[in-house]
């Protein structure tokens, strides 16, 4: 926002530099979309380099039915590098004159178009909706946003006029109607490749198109990431019955959302009420449902696929493609030489490439998912590196913070990609801080789908068990979402290739005696000590995949700029800490190697050349496939019902506690004679199949006459589901409804007991209760529950006093406070999911002298609890006016005055143990900044209703409400 626009209460959605054309010279411009009140405006002003020299009037278009902006037609879009590409736009409004402008054809301006066509989306709904409700204005004469007038030798569709308009020639509308599926609960900054799901509606070439607009909406929920739950679990193999072929059924509708900005810096920790849509709402588990497998029409094609894939070895040829794959951990650097040693090591160029970095920005703004300037220079030190002869087209950039992960492709193979989607999963603080873990990007070649992972796990020698955990932790939650699939994890592609700074140490302490090894090449032997291969060996991680052999020496840790060991005090002993692995069939791997020429880092850049088999479909035997299935599906139509066995229909789960997942499984059978499909459905009047602790797995699929199916049953109490079970509001009890196409429904009970936690449980609850919480009977619990009003007022009638704060808060605070002050990277390291479960049950069964388990294992319980509450600190009716209250320290501390008791005593006693921490900041490496921002999210929630609405300027006052506490002297 410019302070020259003279608006107070406003927000700035999008901002991009261009150059007007009209006047015949290029002068800078500054395009703004803000949002004032509702209304949007565009406003176009001089950049600050123009003011200088030439004032020019600021301009302040409105967004309304006369609103036009029109792209003039340029060459489809294509990388090459020895081009800079532009955009030229015409903008046409109000009591303004007709603009050319020049904008460069980057990420920030397809932002920018894409918030513009968000703001005409709701101007046309608006109007759209008063030409229903106000009978007295004439039909005709309204619409979204008018066509423009045809021009001479020029062509101007609208999009959305027709369901297929011809290609434009010359110019073409920026789309009124575009499905804007980018989320608004973006959370960390992960910076991708817009220009793929805006290609074709701006006039660009058709890139990458099936499945985008619902792909690119999960990528951008799923920004906000789960939290680490639930806890981790290996990966299985796919079961083949739980993926549905693609189909050419028309795509269920996306919901319209409003588009934000993908560069935001605000969206560091947020309540993991997000659940990840595979726990019981998958896209397929009720629209895709409702709308095509209960359909006649729906359900008999996805058959006809399902068999026609099961044969698919008659229609199907193997074609060998050449995929380079790259790692390199760049410590934070900015590229000083020119990568082709790494990237064109091969004197064939390869048809994909896809390079992974790590650490590519250690500053604080990086670290808190802002944009980073070094993504840039590394994008374009790659494109510069590529093969000169053979022209690469980008199939996605993904970014989370440091992990950096970019897929090319050669232009003769653009056609062949379809459903791209990428993923990210963080595995820092409680899951979500994105320092640590994995981002990762997949797409179909020909028939064959491909997962490539770029991961950075947790560092330090001994931290093995860890870097277990990360594995484990992105193959639970990392899941991809494309229109006509259910939710694709790793494991569910044909190739996963797995590449980045895994962080492998070696089991061998002394740093002289490994590099007396590495002297006299006798690295096989030094192999027997690689941690990774340990693990492997052991089954604990990375245990269904492949690693050619390791024939070059570690590429960890060097001197930077040179090709020296690690000659700091710390002498580091070397490891190799950058792999890259693969699962998969048809698979070949022709290099692995090391690129010492490269020194910017500490460590050196690994890359690995495959040749791999991709399933490229004979159309002519296919099509004899398809009409002989479809031949046999008429004959057995109406021959029977479908019929279904089931093991078990009862089942109880025992002793179900918070945060601890259980499993129980039951196998079905088709007992009948023909192909049946059967998915779980809600009971009426219900929108999911289950309560929210409960999922089934998988939760449909197709079943062929005496094919048989595990499905497991897993319950797990997450935040969303803990308070009311703490109550007694509900209980482990549902009914799950099996439900076989053209067939009966059958009927599953799921029954158990809970075990109350302290976690979930509100501050006045658990400030009345002096003993343990699994001592108190749940109708004493409740009984305090909804007495919690007098003490919620500050009633002294009261009988029994109450706690100031909790004990279970004390009992973790004073831990943290008298052995953790100086623990480096507090807050910020993950603790063990084991350790996490022991203090969490340590709290609700004992009030212990001391808690077991490492200091960061204890930081991230005291943040789960908080996240935990029902609510938060400063509650949530005093939330707007907290906001509102950040430029004047006197009116916040007066605000906190009147928290209620608990929750006032709780937040003074959490400011003095985060400014004592912050006395230690030299040696714990916490910054004001980083507590205030990791504190505000939890400590300040907007209300469950404002959640999906909360800005990003709200999210920046929060941080600022808390860092003013930080910084001020101590309380009296």
């Amino acid at each position: 926002m410019n302070s020259s626009l003279g608006i107070c209460d406003e927000e700035c959605l999008a901002t991009v530099r261009g150059q007007e054309l009209r006047s015949g010279l290029k002068e800078p411009r500054l395009l703004s979309l803000i949002e004032r009140s509702g209304e949007f405006i565009l406003a176009v002003l001089a950049t600050p380099e123009a003011v200088t020299s030439r004032p020019v009037a600021q301009l302040s278009i409105p967004i309304n039915g006369t609103f036009e902006i029109v792209r003039e037609a340029e060459e489809a879009l294509l990388i090459d590098f020895s081009v800079e590409s532009c955009v030229r736009i015409r903008i046409k409004g109000e009591k303004a004159p007709e603009l050319l402008l020049e904008l460069q054809d980057d990420d920030r301006t397809q932002t920018f178009f894409t918030q513009v066509k968000s703001a005409q989306d709701q101007v046309a709904s608006r109007l759209t909706k008063r030409k229903v409700m106000d009978p007295l204005q004439p039909v005709a004469e309204r619409g979204p946003v008018p066509v423009p007038p045809q021009r001479t030798n020029k062509t101007a569709n609208s999009v959305g006029s027709a369901v297929n308009p011809p290609k434009p020639k010359s110019t073409s509308v920026l789309p009124p109607n575009l499905n804007n599926s980018t989320s608004t609960n973006q959370t960390n900054r992960v910076s991708e490749d817009p220009v793929q799901s805006l290609a074709s509606d701006f006039g660009f070439e058709a890139n990458l198109n099936h499945g985008i607009k619902v792909e690119e909406k999960k990528n951008h929920q799923n920004r906000n990431v789960a939290s680490r739950e639930p806890p981790p679990v290996p990966p299985l193999p796919p079961r083949k019955t739980s993926y549905i072929p693609p189909n050419p059924l028309p795509p269920a509708p996306v919901p319209k959302e409003r588009v934000v900005s993908i560069q935001t810096k605000d969206n560091f920790f947020k309540p993991d009420s997000f659940r990840p849509q595979s726990w019981n709402d998958s896209p397929t588990s009720n629209s895709i449902r409702e709308s095509m497998f209960f359909s006649q029409a729906g359900q008999r094609e996805y058959l006809i696929q399902h068999r026609v894939s099961k044969k698919e070895a008659e229609y199907m040829d193997i074609q060998t493609f050449r995929f380079f794959t790259g790692t390199w951990n760049v410590n934070g650097q900015s590229p000083d030489s020119s990568l082709e040693p790494w990237l064109c090591c091969d004197p064939i160029p390869p048809d994909i490439y896809a390079v992974g970095f790590q650490e590519l920005d250690l500053s604080t703004e990086a670290f808190f998912y802002m944009d980073s300037p070094k993504e840039q220079l590394w994008v374009e030190a790659v494109e510069r590196s590529l093969p000169p002869k053979v022209k690469y087209k980008r199939v996605r950039l993904i970014r989370l913070v440091g992990m950096m992960l970019i897929v090319y492709v050669k232009k003769p193979l653009k056609n062949h990609i379809k459903e791209v989607a990428a993923e990210h999963v963080g595995t820092g603080i409680m899951g979500k801080m994105g320092n640590k873990g994995g981002v990762a990007v997949r797409f179909v070649l020909h028939n064959t789908s491909f997962c490539i992972v770029n991961s950075h796990l947790a560092a330090h020698v001994d931290d093995c068990q860890r870097r277990n955990q990360d594995y484990k932790d992105i193959c639970a939650r990392m899941t991809f979402h494309l229109l006509d699939h259910p939710p694709l994890s790793i494991v569910k592609h044909d190739v996963v290739i797995w590449l980045g700074d895994l962080n492998y140490r070696l089991f061998i302490y002394d740093a002289a005696e490994v590099k007396q090894y590495i002297a006299q090449n006798q690295l096989k032997k030094l192999q027997e000590s690689d941690q990774l291969n340990i693990q492997r060996h052991n089954k604990r991680a990375f245990s269904d995949f492949m690693e050619g052999e390791v024939n070059f020496i570690p590429t960890y840790k060097y001197d930077p700029k040179t090709n020296e060991w690690d000659s700091s005090g710390k002498c580091r002993v070397p490891a190799w800490c950058d792999r890259i692995l693969w699962r998969g069939n048809s698979v070949e791997q022709l290099k692995y190697q090391s690129h010492m020429e490269l020194q910017t880092s500490d460590h050196k850049p690994v890359s690995s050349l495959f040749n791999i088999g991709v399933k490229v479909r004979n159309e002519e035997r296919y099509k004899k496939v398809l009409e002989g299935v479809v031949r046999a599906i008429d004959r057995k139509e109406n021959d029977s019902l479908p019929s279904l066995s089931l093991s078990t229909r009862e089942f109880i789960f025992e002793n179900v506690k918070f945060r601890e997942l259980q499993k129980q499984h039951f196998q079905i059978k088709n007992d009948g004679q023909v192909t049946l499909y059967f998915a779980f459905i809600p009971k009426p009047n219900d929108s999911q199949y289950s309560k929210s602790w409960l999922r089934a797995d998988p939760s449909e699929g197709f079943l062929e006459p005496n094919e048989t199916m595990e499905i497991y049953l897993e319950v797990y109490v997450s935040k969303d589901s803990v308070t009311l079970l703490n109550s007694g509001e509900d209980r482990i009890e549902d009914i799950l409804v099996l439900h076989l196409h053209d067939g009966k429904d059958y009927f599953i009970t799921v029954s158990g007991n809970y075990l109350p936690s302290c976690f979930g449980t509100s501050l006045e609850t658990l400030c009345r209760m002096k003993k343990p919480i699994r001592e108190i009977p749940i109708t004493k619990l409740i009984d305090l529950e909804k007495s919690r009003m007098g003490f919620l007022m500050d009633d002294p009638s009261t009988e029994d006093k109450p706690l100031k704060i909790p004990k279970e808060v004390w009992i973790l605070v004073n831990h943290l406070y008298t052995k953790s002050c100086d623990q480096v990277d507090l807050f910020q390291t993950p603790g063990l999911q084991e350790e996490l479960r022991s203090i969490i049950d340590c709290l609700d069964t004992s009030i212990p002298d001391s808690i077991s388990g490492c200091n960061h294992s204890v930081a991230e319980a005291l943040l789960i609890f908080l996240d935990a509450l029902p609510e938060p600190v400063v509650c949530y009716e005093l939330y707007h006016r907290c906001l509102d209250c950040i430029h004047d320290s006197r009116l916040c501390k007066q605000l906190i005055s009147q928290l209620p008791r608990a929750h006032r005593n709780m937040f003074r006693y959490l400011m003095a143990f985060l400014k004592e921490l912050l006395r230690h900041s030299q040696n714990n490496n916490l910054s004001h900044n980083l507590i205030a921002t990791l504190f505000a999210s939890l400590l300040i929630r907007p209300p469950p209703n404002l959640v999906a609405r909360q800005t990003s300027q709200e999210r920046q006052k929060a941080i600022s409400f808390i860092l003013g506490f930080l910084l001020s002297g101590d309380e009296e």
